[in-house]
């Protein structure tokens, strides 16, 4: 560069017959060429500067977006309230649920769970078609110590009762995952669906579900009113630990008697359940029976008497044995069967 320069500098001076003022022309004229050159290699040395200024601050802004993104992924973490007090963290989303004894709730919301409760290897008979190759947790001796959970690490736990929470287990599994609890989920099925919608995600597919589920008891109860209509039905339930019959808060006996309108027998009126023996029998007013046996055989000690056979409802064949799974489930399929069965016993 210095040589073209100077090579166009000496191309521009004229000769003078002055050797000296010659000269001076000349060192002017170069001086102020090396002082031009100089300032542009100052220039394209500050324009280095800012090459690397500028990817830095393109990495900065790359940072800044990743932090910002990480930030928004904390923010869509909620912390709520259980039933019990506990502050529970929420996550944003999550994949792997255990909820022991709510599948039910949990399948109509078109979730799997990691496990399925289970009493020795059996779990809920009326959910296995949509459960099939889900492993089983046995809970027939007590819930499941936190190495068996473990293995099938959950992300997220919902207990269905406060019984369940009991012993240390809450500390236990809140280690593992954030853990709600339910005072009693099936206390409210509709409500307790609501609410675990609202910790997976699934709002909306909860409100489909009680709007669908509505639609389809206003149904069955317009088939009914001819045949039911103040009529009365007992819900008679044989287990190993006694017999009883059910009451109008819980299971079958909600859906029976609160949503299908049929009538209760007066030994139930005001307790949720009343123990049966073969001395209250003929107390029973109801115009129709559910058997719901648990365990084969524990029906016929009672219903082999005299005192059975001679009950009206007995008498006029209206007596109907159930499935006990879906008659003992809390939740909207449970629901389901159960609006299923009483339609076919009393319409068909």
């Amino acid at each position: 560069m210095f040589k073209q320069k100077k090579g166009n500098g000496h191309r521009s001076v004229r000769p003078f017959r002055n050797a000296g003022f010659s000269a001076m022309l000349v060192l002017v004229l170069i001086t102020g060429l090396l002082s031009a050159c100089g300032s542009k290699s100052e220039n394209a040395g500050e324009a280095q500067k800012e090459q690397p200024t500028t990817e830095a601050s393109t990495t900065a802004s790359s940072e800044t977006a990743v932090t910002e993104g990480t930030t928004e992924e904390t923010k869509g973490e909620r912390t709520v309230k259980d039933d019990l007090g506990h502050d529970v963290i929420v996550p944003e989303h999550t994949e792997r649920v255990f909820a022991p004894y709510l599948e039910d709730s949990l399948l109509t919301l078109g979730v799997k769970p990691v496990a399925q409760w289970a009493s020795g290897t059996q779990g809920h008979v009326y959910l296995q078609d949509q459960l099939s190759g889900i492993p089983t947790l046995d809970f027939s001796s007590g819930l499941p110590s936190p190495e068996a959970l473990m293995a099938y690490n959950p992300d997220f736990i919902i207990l269905h009762t406060a019984q369940y929470a009991e012993n240390g287990v809450y500390e236990s599994y809140s280690k593992i995952a954030p853990t709600y609890v339910f005072t009693n989920a099936s206390g409210d099925v509709e409500k307790s669906l609501q609410v675990i919608g609202d910790l997976l995600g699934k709002t909306a597919e909860a409100e489909k579900a009680i709007e669908t589920y509505h639609a389809k008891v206003d149904d069955a109860k317009a088939k009914l009113a001819t045949v039911t209509e103040g009529k009365k039905a007992a819900i008679i339930r044989f287990a190993p630990r006694g017999i009883s019959m059910m009451g109008g808060n819980y299971f079958s006996g909600y859906v029976v008697y609160q949503q299908l309108g049929l009538g209760k027998p007066a030994l139930v009126q005001t307790e949720n359940s009343a123990t049966v023996s073969t001395e209250v029998l003929p107390e029973i007013d109801a115009d129709f029976i559910f058997t719901v046996e648990q365990g084969p055989g524990s029906m016929k000690e009672m219903t082999d008497t005299k005192v059975w056979n001679s009950m009206p409802a007995v008498k006029a064949g209206h007596v109907y044995a159930v499935e006990p799974a879906p008659w003992l489930g809390g939740g909207l399929i449970a629901y389901g069967h159960v609006i299923d069965d009483t339609l076919k016993a009393l319409t068909q």
